[in-house]
């Protein structure tokens, strides 16, 4: 590996080499460590974010690694786990399965008439569960080894093991979450484990002292409850709100400050490409009009770092079965990894 890098040439064309951006690390090699979990057993709207994890792979390798950030950021090591194939063949049996409780559901009728599929929801909680105790067991290796983990989804419940895994290391830590959907439905349509109750279960775990999420536009009158009755462990930035504001001629910068101001120390970025306007991921789950613009994202992020707020992990869900999809994903997987690396250089605020 030493002899493959020293040899490496960051603008030669990209390896197809089954490493994320064709970079030449390997597991023992990479300080970041990326899992790929290909499951979206609950998606309620759009399908195809399973294979998500590889189009951002496939994808990764047309990106240039010069980073405007961190342009040797790269060199950090970066290595993507090999996309685990038996949660993919079991994300296509379950979500079938997810399929008929949904079609009950949206028919106005008990799981219990016959046939009863309260059975089949068991199954699915606990394929559900065994998928979070298998990513949990991954990143708890990884950071025992000194190494940083990320996630690319599958649908926005992929990274639950991953936030318990972080709450097993730190006391106390925050998630900046970029989305369209707050995700905090108590068991929606039944799962416990559903994409939109992602934040619900992260709100569980009594480390996560503040969840501050971004670009919320498709919400409930509970989810706004709870995030009202929170007593500020929860705060929202809708999309009409932060419109709003940079329509009367507050800056994007001195938002992103204010919103940032909320955080800790550490920090975990959440991010839902639906979040985005929907023409930078038009295949995502549920694409919701409105959104931020990739580069507002990537600022806030920028101001995170500057804060001098660590970045202790991050996801990217959602990611639909398209082309442009994955392009998209992999840049902001790759602009991640490097501001996350540029957040643990810097002392301590």
């Amino acid at each position: 590996m030493s002899n493959q890098l020293q040899d490496y040439n960051p603008s030669g064309v990209g390896e197809i080499n089954g490493n994320l951006l064709g970079l030449p690390f390997d597991y023992e090699s990479a300080n970041l460590i990326v899992f790929g979990i290909p499951w979206e057993v609950t998606v309620s709207y759009g399908a195809g974010t399973a294979n998500g994890p590889q189009r951002v792979l496939d994808a990764s390798t047309q990106l240039d690694l010069f980073d405007f950030d961190h342009p040797d950021g790269w060199k950090q090591g970066i290595f993507m786990a090999e996309i685990p194939q038996d949660i993919l063949e079991k994300n296509i049996y379950y979500r079938a399965l997810a399929a008929k409780i949904i079609e009950r559901l949206g028919q106005g009728k008990p799981l219990t008439e016959t046939p009863d599929l309260t059975p089949v929801l068991r199954e699915i909680n606990q394929a559900g569960q065994q998928v979070n105790e298998w990513l949990f067991a991954q990143c708890q290796e990884a950071m025992n080894k000194g190494k940083r983990v990320a996630i690319i989804g599958g649908d926005h419940s992929s990274p639950l093991g991953c936030f318990q895994a972080l709450a097993a290391k730190y006391t106390d830590f925050g998630i900046l979450h970029i989305d369209a959907h707050a995700d905090l439905r108590d068991a929606y349509e039944e799962f416990e484990f559903s994409h939109a109750s992602i934040m619900f279960n992260a709100m569980k775990l009594p480390q996560i002292s503040r969840l501050v999420q971004v670009g919320l536009r498709d919400i409930c009158h509970d989810e706004v409850e709870m995030i009202d009755q929170s007593h500020g462990r929860i705060v929202a930035y809708y999309d009409p709100a932060i419109k709003q504001k940079l329509y009367s001629g507050m800056t994007w910068i001195d938002l992103c400050q204010e919103i940032i101001s909320h955080l800790p120390e550490n920090v975990y970025i959440s991010f839902d490409v639906d979040g985005l306007d929907p023409k930078l991921c038009s295949s995502t789950g549920t694409p919701v009009p409105g959104g931020l613009e990739l580069e507002q994202a990537f600022c806030l992020f920028r101001e995170l770092v500057k804060s001098g707020r660590k970045i202790i992990g991050f996801d990217v869900c959602e990611v639909g079965d398209a082309e442009w999809d994955g392009n998209v994903g992999a840049r902001i997987v790759y602009k991640l990894a490097n501001l996350m690396d540029l957040s643990q250089q810097q002392p301590t605020a």
